[in-house]
Parts: C-alpha cells; sequence; structure tokens
C-alpha cells in the first residue's frame, strides 16, 4: 500500500474531517452576515458556541491557517475565516510556504516570467 504522507502537507481524509468538524461548521456559518459579525465582535464566544477545541481556538486567535489545517480545518471552509481575517490568497500561500508575503509575491512573479507565452512558443 502507498504511503499518503506528502511531508508538509496536511491530508484531509476522514479522520481530518471528525477532527475538524466544529472549526469547519463555524467557518461554514460565516456564509451569513449576522455571524461574521458575531465573531468579529466576540470571537472566543463564538468558538465557543461551535465547541472548537482548545487547539482550534488557539490556531484562530494567532490567525495560523496551518494550525488551523492541522486542527482538521478544511481549506475551502478556511477561506471564509481568512476572509473575515482580511487574509488573501498570497498571505496563506506565504504562510504554507514560510515565506514572507513579499518573498512569496515575488515567486510568482519571477515563476510567471519563466512560463513561455504563447507568441514565443508559436513564433
Amino acid at each position: 500500500m502507498a504511503s499518503t504522507a506528502i511531508p508538509g502537507t496536511h491530508i484531509f481524509d476522514g479522520a481530518a474531517a471528525r477532527k475538524g468538524y466544529a472549526l469547519n461548521a463555524m467557518c461554514f456559518s460565516f456564509n451569513e452576515a449576522a455571524n461574521r459579525d458575531a465573531f468579529l465582535r466576540d470571537e472566543d464566544a463564538y468558538c465557543a458556541r461551535f465547541g472548537l477545541t482548545a487547539e482550534q481556538r488557539d490556531a484562530v486567535a494567532k490567525r495560523n491557517v496551518l494550525a488551523m489545517m492541522a486542527a482538521g480545518g478544511n481549506i475551502y471552509y478556511l477561506a471564509k475565516l481568512a476572509g473575515i481575517f482580511g487574509l488573501n490568497v498570497q498571505d496563506v500561500g506565504a504562510q504554507q510556504t514560510g515565506m514572507t508575503v513579499d518573498a512569496f509575491k515575488q515567486m510568482l512573479l519571477d515563476n510567471a516570467a519563466a512560463i513561455p507565452t504563447k507568441e514565443m512558443a508559436h513564433g
């Protein structure tokens, strides 16, 4: 049987789904503006309302998306929470790679510059 371990990657499987159910349910609730407002008024009470674990609450308080993923968070639900925090995809990508946001943005630009354009490929 092949290993599913990918170094530095959190696999979202059945065990992770069970572990992160409360966190993901909370994030799903942010589809409604009133819930986003309630969270911003009192984060701790809102987390308690959904029964987040100490690990999950700590990750939320620290705005640490990687720790939220390790605590069972699904990236699609966590994107809603990241938006509340004012984090964008590049902020999260920087966290995932251990880079600063500026270094991550530069890496994206450098990689994009290395991709041949249609004109270059077809002369």
